[in-house]
């Protein structure tokens, strides 16, 4: 019987990734053209053409301006995990702060989509690898989390994290973004940016490692602003930001498309049995 993988959208505007914080402010974000439900429209067309029930990861603010959005990936049999309300890194904020994000957001996306939240993606895989993380976790009423990116990385990552899915603590079960073990070295093979960036003969290729050597569940994820070439551009960036930001737009949904074809998929929450 074909691994199952985890596919993953983190719902969020292109200008509140973490790095346009220098450039713009949240108190303007309602300034700027929401293009995000144009997006996700695509998106939900594409796993329906193959399928695919997804675990998005909806911002707190989005939820709050797209209630109907929220409650359309409910009645389409997706999974709505939480990925804060405002796009903090979690270190960041102070413990009370934190608290409050996990338990506001958690409270926030329940209320709307009349279920149960069980999954936290922390904004740019921030969530610091320790015990404590996963106590404030389990007080907020997660039941798991998809934080850590096992890979050395000058914005994220956590390269001495395990590769699998492990309890972090109190209960609370991490599933790592995948990576590729090489030479005593993981390489990233889970989405982002590096899907743009790499072939995707390379990212095929991944998958089936995953699945047919390791025999596991490999985890993908995405942002709705990846497959937006179209979207407005904030100036004040630096050279590497736009470049990591901007690059391959254009080749994302076409992409994505093969690698659902190519792979089987579905939701963290019915892979792990949550």
């Amino acid at each position: 019987m074909p691994v199952l993988n985890a596919m993953t959208v983190d719902v969020e505007e292109y200008f509140q990734v973490s790095a346009f914080a220098n450039v713009v402010s949240r108190a303007d974000w309602s300034c700027y053209e929401s293009r995000v439900q144009a997006s996700m429209e695509r998106i939900l067309a594409l796993f329906d053409r193959h399928g695919i029930k997804a675990t998005f990861f909806v911002l707190g603010w989005i939820a709050r301006e797209h209630p109907t959005l929220v409650q359309r990936l409910i009645s389409e049999g997706h999974e709505v995990g939480s990925h804060g309300m405002y796009h903090d890194r979690v270190t960041d904020l102070s413990p009370d702060e934190l608290a409050s994000d996990l338990a506001d957001s958690r409270k926030l996306l329940e209320d709307i989509c009349g279920c149960e939240v069980k999954g936290y993606r922390a904004p740019s895989f921030s969530l610091p690898l320790n015990p404590l993380s996963y106590e404030v976790l389990a007080q907020a009423g997660y039941r798991y989390s998809s934080s850590i990116y096992p890979i050395k990385h000058d914005h994220y990552g956590a390269p001495e994290s395990e590769r699998f899915s492990f309890e972090g603590g109190s209960g609370v079960l991490e599933i790592p973004i995948s990576t590729l073990r090489f030479f005593g070295k993981n390489l990233p093979v889970g989405g982002g940016g590096f899907f743009r960036l790499l072939p995707y003969p390379y990212h095929r290729y991944g998958f089936s490692r995953l699945n047919n050597l390791e025999g596991r569940p490999g985890v993908f994820y995405m942002h709705p602003w990846e497959i937006d070439p179209y979207q407005p551009r904030p100036s004040g960036l630096s050279l590497k930001s736009r470049f990591r930001h901007y690059l391959n737009l254009h080749k994302t949904y076409t992409r994505l498309g093969r690698l659902l074809g190519d792979h089987q998929w579905s939701s963290i929450e019915r892979i792990y049995e949550l």
